[in-house]
């Protein structure tokens, strides 16, 4: 009797496993292997607010040079105006970079934003949330599946060197509570998903400074949700106590990671982060997406960048 297609399949599957070497292991059942990760430069790994701006088109060039397969892209270092209405010329301006990305082989995979929802007075929560939208109109005119969010911090320590000496902790506003505070974030991000829905863009929290400074904080937020447009932001170079149990923690909430790299000391800190047990434990959540470099040494970039980036190849697989 002839065979079926199957047991023909099944025969030769078996011929080829007898030639294998005695000894040789099993190849990995389906399903096994370890989740499947797409390497991205950050915008900010090549401009750390500290010099005239890079342009994006060159921090595009570079990655497809590095050979990684997406940018973020930081919104303050573009050529727009950070708030206002997003005119003819900013979309066009955006169109250009989509192409420049295109010619490139790149995805832009996503815009980091800034803003607080930290904000007592209404109005200025609602203009929180109206920068939040231009921001998701932004990612939505250039093709990026993503925005980085912050909840925003109390802004009682001003300057942002005394906040990183402080180990990002400062004291919440006189006569408020820390419960407004996340009561405030939370109606921000409320306010925001319908639009990030409409505009097909998933809202990343970060663990930044602020309400998410911890990973209590930032999973306080997102178990107020049930909505695939709000995921966590792991950002590995954001938390400075616990670091290891506090990123598993967010780990299986996790849509996007930006992974910091400190060559030649950091801007602000450094940390001796282990890469290939942050992937250990991003691979057991069934992590797959987008790992992007955020390189904030002071290593200049042309050598920092692709030294940072053959580490995370070696730790990500």
């Amino acid at each position: 009797m002839p065979l079926s297609r199957r047991h023909a399949l099944a025969a030769l599957a078996g011929g080829a496993a007898s030639l294998l070497p005695a000894g040789t292991p099993p190849s990995p059942a389906a399903g096994t292997a370890r989740p499947r990760v797409r390497l991205a430069v950050a915008s900010y790994s090549y401009w750390h607010f500290r010099t005239p701006k890079v342009p994006i088109e060159t921090v595009m060039d570079r990655a497809a040079e590095l050979g990684c397969a997406g940018v973020d892209i930081l919104h303050r270092q573009m050529e727009l105006p950070e708030r206002g209405p997003l005119d003819a010329a900013g979309r066009a301006y955006l169109r250009r970079l989509r192409r420049h990305a295109f010619r490139r082989g790149l995805s832009i995979c996503c815009l980091s934003t800034h803003q607080s929802f930290v904000k007592a007075d209404p109005t200025e929560l609602t203009a929180e949330v109206q920068h939040t939208h231009r921001c998701l109109e932004i990612a939505h005119e250039l093709g990026c599946p993503s925005i980085r969010v912050n909840t925003g911090r109390w802004g009682t320590i001003r300057s942002f060197d005394e906040l990183m000496a402080n180990r990002g902790i400062e004291p919440v506003l006189p006569g408020r509570t820390e419960d407004e505070g996340f009561k405030w974030c939370a109606e921000g991000l409320a306010r925001c998903l319908p639009k990030a829905e409409e505009c097909g863009v998933v809202l990343a929290l970060e663990n930044h400074w602020g309400l998410a400074r911890t990973a209590a904080g930032l999973l306080r937020l997102l178990d107020q949700f049930d909505s695939p447009w709000l995921g966590a932001l792991m950002d590995t170079g954001n938390f400075l106590d616990d670091i290891y149990p506090q990123l598993a923690a967010i780990a299986p909430r996790t849509v996007y990671v930006q992974a910091k790299t400190y060559p030649g000391g950091g801007e602000w800190y450094t940390l001796d982060l282990d890469y290939p047990r942050i992937a250990g434990l991003l691979a057991a959540a069934g992590y797959s997406g987008w790992v992007a470099l955020e390189m904030e040494g002071k290593e200049d970039p042309a050598t920092a960048v692709p030294g940072s980036l053959e580490l995370l190849r070696r730790a990500f697989g």
